[in-house]
């Protein structure tokens, strides 16, 4: 990872959006994910205004705080939004004002610009659907489904059964997750592990993650039905999640079993 920054320190983030390629109804999500990693500090949008196409965003841009760039489209089939974007994203890179990017889009013709971001050693992130080209999300940092953003019923009712048949029975509690999980995941998530571990032969969860999406930037637990990372790993056969307070709050600690 060419990026000195870890994902957990907060700096400022452009939140640049394609307009023709995102979901309006996704925004407020779209805005708290890129919180996780930093402070939204510029926020636009790009499309032809004129287009009913972008009227959906029209309702919601001012509830967020998203500036419009208007960008005609002079022919049809492919617009220019992709162009003005990546212009735009070059001149807040060489500002020298923003420490890291969050591009809004599931096309791949912002692959180029996401990897040029990185060799300037910023924190750059993508958000799109799962249709996104593996090379664009490969070139990002890390890289979110927004299917993984849509509200889901919590599994918790599901777990709960499968607990007492832990308790009676002795079955593995990994059993159904392992299932979702492909082989090339399992292989991430030992990978990332490994290379996580303290002189303990322990690794905190912090690390673990960054780790994991250094390997693979689209990995995300909620994939899976799960809240958390450490809730994932919760529901391995391989590895115990320990407790482990710091400061009156608890950094948990994997370890194989």
């Amino acid at each position: 990872m060419m990026n000195s920054k870890l994902p957990e320190t907060k700096f400022n983030i452009a939140v640049l959006i394609d307009g023709d390629n995102a979901q309006p109804k996704l925004i407020k999500e779209i805005i708290e994910e890129v919180s996780k990693y930093g402070k939204a500090t510029i926020r636009r949008i790009y499309g032809d205004w004129t287009s009913q196409q972008m009227n959906s965003w029209k309702s919601i841009i001012n509830q967020h705080s998203i500036s419009p760039i208007q960008k005609f489209s002079y022919t049809t089939g492919k617009n220019s939004t992709d162009s003005s974007l990546i212009i735009d994203a070059m001149d807040i890179l060489h500002g020298k004002n923003i420490e890291g990017f969050c591009i809004v889009s599931s096309d791949s013709d912002y692959t180029g610009l996401a990897k040029r971001i990185r060799e300037e050693g910023l924190f750059v992130m993508g958000i799109g659907e799962k249709k996104t080209p593996e090379a664009f999300v490969k070139s990002c940092e890390v890289f979110t489904f927004t299917e993984n953003l849509v509200t889901k019923e919590p599994e918790k009712p599901k777990e709960k059964p499968k607990a007492e048949t832990i308790a009676t029975s002795g079955k593995s509690k990994s059993s159904n997750t392992s299932a979702k999980l492909s082989k090339e995941d399992l292989a991430t998530i030992n990978k990332a592990f490994e290379i996580s571990l303290n002189e303990e032969e322990e690794a905190h969860i912090s690390k673990l993650g960054a780790n994991i999406r250094k390997i693979d930037p689209s990995f995300d637990p909620r994939s899976y039905g799960f809240k958390s990372l450490t809730k994932l790993f919760e529901n391995l056969d391989k590895y115990e999640v320990l407790k482990n307070e710091v400061g009156g709050l608890n950094h948990p600690l994997i370890k194989a079993k």
